[in-house]
């Protein structure tokens, strides 16, 4: 039976990552980047690859991360004794604070250790490198196993001697109390250090070097004393493990092609960093984690995105390397996470038009104008030029921010986000040097302003809809408040958020990104309850005075984070298990921010403090990122 998406955890070097089940396995683990080919890709087929340890027989299995850090810690109790098995990707010498995972290694650890009684365990090790396209030979050496075959070089350290067999190796030990044993698999190439066998004195000393990294980081800059407080410092370091440490770049995910709905088609790579989670990210990681994380992803988005063809489109997706081809392709040999094919990696995403993208980069730029300080040369002309954009695109269709693969459409986030592009360029004019420009961008916000009041607003449905003309709700203008383009407490903001909680939700209030069934996106079947929305609904609740319904919803939402406190991208609505890419950093943002606004919200509550009815489209009361208490 495939195991649930929700029995995985995350453990991170912030090069790439690795989900381990409640059951001790590694299932899918990509060495040395987020992106690179799979070594274990179990998630994604049966026979692509694990690393099991687990006792035998029946057991249970509960889990935490070590306080303050991402390294997992699985407790399996049986009839007979007790046995902890922790699991890391080492971080490296020097990888203190800011630095975190610098000096990665590329190990993934893992300790067991027995603590009670007598516990029979099975150890399986299968690797499978290029997503299973490689069955190893695996050569017994002193102190583990090497393996041949691929491109990869890969050291499996073991003081318990395993046995090769059919490209895998294992083995049946039984521990009793006081037994400890180190693990470790370092991944290398021709081109690199060549993988080593560690000594257990080494490894010992790098689990507790990266134990104390983490804390490093975490310590001085979790200092959020809102509501939640505990969901949100940890996603914090959710986020933190999901950037890429050597360009600063956020992924949406760590794995490609879970899908949205079990069976279907809607599986995506999600391992790439997207523009629109840069707006988000810097309202969120000032918050939950530290402003130079915020200033680190906007320097990567200002050095990779600067690429404007002759039509003027800005990508929208890049590699988290900087790289601008991400062309998609199936993976035919794999069969899905139950059976949901195909499976993908790229993203074709990457080749469509997005207008909204210039308002998500400049609504950045505006949030951390006062940490940027002066702007060189390229990156002010290349904002001046995204604000240009979109003062001359905004007329244009596009394929809308949940990247519809239909027609394209005038989708109304997109030209609100035209319409955040103007404002912010406007807000930023001195620092960008804009000049005489600065009143053609007030005249084309303006005009932005009336076609989304004029052809967004639907009277009959009582909501900005999902496009011009369209009876079609979308969940994506839960952010005209958000954004400032319509202050919270606005008559047709208040209806809307109301059509959409009442409309567009499931029985359990979970809120669908739109109807899938409308046919809009250009792909077949539905698709699950989208948690990023339903904590947009839950901040636009907060904003508009009403913390006592925000908060409902965000713990509506907040209950389907797993046992180790991870959110995936949707919910089945009818079996309610998480579905989508996990970790889901879009998940993760959202919860910040929604509590962020919660806490500001109760504490404007208190004061007696409630924001005055105004209708007309304006700018947020501040651009800065948001302090971290309220």
């Amino acid at each position: 039976m495939t195991t649930a998406i929700a029995d995985y955890a995350l453990v991170s070097d912030r090069h790439c990552a690795a989900l381990v089940s409640r059951y001790g396995s590694v299932d899918w683990l990509c060495f040395p980047r987020f992106d690179s080919p799979a070594t274990f890709a179990r998630l994604l087929g049966r026979g692509a690859g694990h690393w099991t340890i687990s006792p035998v027989g029946i057991f249970e299995a509960a889990r935490r991360y070590v306080e303050g850090t991402m390294v997992l810690e699985t407790t399996f109790r049986t009839a007979t004794g007790t046995a902890v098995l922790t699991d890391a990707l080492a971080v490296g010498r020097d990888s203190t604070g800011h630095q975190l995972g610098n000096g990665s290694p590329h190990l993934l650890i893992r300790r067991l250790a027995c603590t009670e009684g007598i516990v029979p365990m099975e150890i399986t090790f299968d690797p499978r490198p290029e997503y299973g396209l490689v069955t190893p030979i695996l050569c017994p050496v002193e102190g583990g196993l090497a393996s041949r075959g691929g491109a990869d070089s890969l050291v499996l350290t073991s003081p318990i001697p395993l046995t090769p067999e059919a490209g895998g190796a294992y083995a049946c030990p039984v521990l009793e109390a006081g037994a400890v044993a180190s693990f470790a698999l370092h991944w290398s190439t021709p081109a690199r250090p060549p993988a080593r066998m560690w000594t257990q004195a080494e490894l010992d000393d790098q689990l507790a070097g990266t134990v104390a990294s983490w804390r490093s980081w975490s310590e001085p800059h979790q200092t959020y004393q809102g509501p939640f407080r505990e969901l949100v410092l940890h996603s914090g370091r959710v986020l933190q493990a999901l950037s890429y440490q050597p360009s600063g770049a956020l992924i949406a995910a760590a794995t490609t092609s879970l899908p949205e709905r079990t069976g279907g088609e809607r599986n995506w790579d999600y391992r790439h960093t997207w523009v629109r989670a840069a707006s988000l990210a810097m309202g969120a990681l000032p918050v939950a984690a530290c402003p130079d994380e915020a200033c680190d992803f906007f320097g990567f988005l200002a050095t990779t995105a600067p690429s404007l063809g002759r039509d003027r489109v800005l990508r929208i997706v890049f590699g988290i390397g900087g790289e601008h081809d991400l062309t998609e392709r199936p993976l035919d040999h794999l069969e899905g996470w139950r059976e949901s094919r195909p499976v993908r990696v790229g993203n074709d995403a990457c080749n469509q038009v997005q207008i909204d993208v210039y308002g998500e980069l400049l609504e950045a730029a505006c949030r951390l104008s006062d940490q940027l300080g002066d702007l060189d040369d390229p990156t002010r002309r290349f904002l001046l030029t995204c604000a240009d954009c979109a003062a001359e695109r905004w007329r244009d269709s596009d394929h809308g921010i949940w990247e519809t693969r239909g027609e394209t459409r005038h989708f109304v986030y997109s030209k609100v986000m035209c319409w955040v592009a103007l404002d912010r360029a406007i807000a930023l004019a001195d620092l960008l040097g804009a000049g005489v420009r600065v009143e053609w961008w007030r005249q084309v916000r303006d005009e932005i302003a009336q076609a989304v009041l004029r052809q967004g607003w639907n009277a009959e449905v009582g909501a900005f809809t999902q496009a011009f003309g369209s009876t079609e709700l979308d969940a994506s203008v839960l952010m005209i408040p958000i954004l400032g383009f319509l202050p919270a407490d606005d008559p047709r903001v208040l209806s809307t958020i109301d059509v959409i909680e009442n409309e567009l939700t499931d029985e359990h209030g979970l809120v669908y990104r739109y109807r899938a069934q409308a046919g809009v996106d250009g792909l077949s079947g539905a698709e699950g309850t989208f948690l990023p929305c339903t904590f947009w609904l839950a901040q636009a609740l907060a904003m508009a005075g009403r913390p006592d319904r925000a908060r409902h919803v965000f713990e509506r939402a907040a209950r389907h984070a797993n046992d180790v406190g991870l959110f995936a991208e949707e919910v089945d609505p009818v079996s309610r298990e998480l579905l989508g890419n996990f970790p889901h950093t879009f998940s993760h943002l959202g919860l910040v921010n929604a509590a962020q606004a919660i806490a500001e919200a109760e504490c404007q509550v208190g004061a007696g403090a409630l924001p005055s009815p105004r209708s007309e489209p304006r700018t947020p009361r501040s651009a800065r990122p948001a302090p971290h208490s309220p």
